[in-house]
C-alpha cells in the first residue's frame, strides 16, 4: 500500500502532507513486483536472485519501472551483482522480518536478499536495518528500542524531525539517503496512514520510501482493512496469491 499511494507522487515533487491519498492513476510499482519476490523466494524456497529475476521479466513494464543498473542485471546471463547502494535493496526486503523469527538470522537473510544485486556495504545496510526494524516491530519492541538499536548498529541518524528533513529534502534513490528518513517518518507515526503521509510528504523517492515506512508501519500499527482491500484491488491475481500464502504463514507463526 505503501508504494501504491507513493507511486503518483514519485516524479512530482509532493510536501504536503494532505495530499490525495489515491489519485486516478496509482497503481503498483517495481517496489511491490520485487517485494513479492522476496516473500516468493522465501515462501518457495527459491534464490533471492532467481525470484527477482523471474518476477521482473513477468512484470517489466511496471509504473515508475526499474533501476537501470537493475534493468541490466535482470537481462543478463551473467547475473553477478552490480555493487550497488540504492534504496530498491530496502524497498523489497520486508518479508524478511516477518518470515523469521531470530535477529541473527533476519540479518543474515537480508543481507542475502540484497547482495544478489546490492551488494555495496551501504546497499546491504540498508536492507538489514529495513528487515530488523520490521522485526522488532512485529515483536512488539516499542520505538525507542528500534531507534536505539537502529543507531547503535547502522550509524543512521534518526533523531531529526519529519518537519525538519522535508525542509530541505530532494529525490534521492540510495539507501543512505532514504533508508533513515523513512524509519523517521515510521518513529513519529502514530498510525500507518499518518506514516506513509509523512513519507509521502519527504518529496523523495515516494514510491519506495513509501514502500519502507509502509513496512515497517504495518508491522506496528498494522494497515486497516479498507486499506488491504484497495491495495490488493491493484494486484494481478498472481501477486494476490503470494500474499495470501504470505498471510497464511504469518497467522500460522
Amino acid at each position: 500500500m505503501g508504494d501504491i499511494i507513493g507511486s503518483t507522487y514519485e516524479f512530482a515533487c509532493m510536501k504536503n502532507y494532505n495530499f490525495k491519498l489515491l489519485p486516478d492513476g496509482s497503481n503498483y510499482t517495481d517496489d511491490s513486483v520485487l517485494t513479492i519476490a522476496i516473500a516468493n523466494a522465501i515462501l518457495s524456497g527459491t534464490g533471492y536472485g532467481e525470484s527477482l529475476k523471474a518476477w521482473a521479466l513477468n512484470y517489466p513494464n511496471p509504473k515508475g519501472s526499474y533501476g537501470g543498473g537493475f534493468l541490466h542485471w535482470i537481462r543478463s546471463t551473467d547475473s553477478q551483482p552490480y555493487n550497488s547502494f540504492g534504496n530498491g535493496s530496502a524497498m523489497r526486503v520486508s518479508s524478511v522480518g516477518w518470515l523469521f523469527d531470530v535477529e541473527e538470522e533476519v540479518l543474515c537473510r537480508a543481507k542475502q536478499s540484497a547482495e544478489c544485486t546490492h551488494n555495496h556495504p551501504e546497499g546491504i545496510k540498508g536492507a538489514q536495518a529495513t528487515a530488523i526494524a520490521v522485526y522488532f516491530a512485529r515483536k512488539g519492541k516499542n520505538k525507542q528500542f528500534i531507534q536505539n538499536y537502529i543507531e547503535e548498529h547502522f550509524g543512521y541518524n534518526l533523531h531529526r524531525s519529519v518537519e525538519v528533513i522535508r525542509r530541505n529534502y530532494f529525490f534521492d534513490e540510495t539507501c543512505q539517503g532514504t533508508v533513515p528518513e523513512a524509519i523517521t517518518c515510521f518513529l513519529n507515526s502514530d498510525s500507518y496512514e499518518d506514516a506513509v503521509r509523512k513519507a509521502v510528504s519527504l518529496g523523495g523517492d515516494s514510491d519506495t520510501i513509501g514502500a519502507i515506512t509502509g513496512g515497517i508501519a504495518e508491522a506496528f500499527h498494522g494497515v486497516p482493512k479498507r486499506l488491504q482491500t484497495k491495495a490488493l484491488s491493484y494486484l494481478p491475481e498472481e501477486m494476490s496469491n503470494v500474499i495470501k500464502s504470505f498471510n497464511n504463514r504469518v497467522s500460522h507463526d
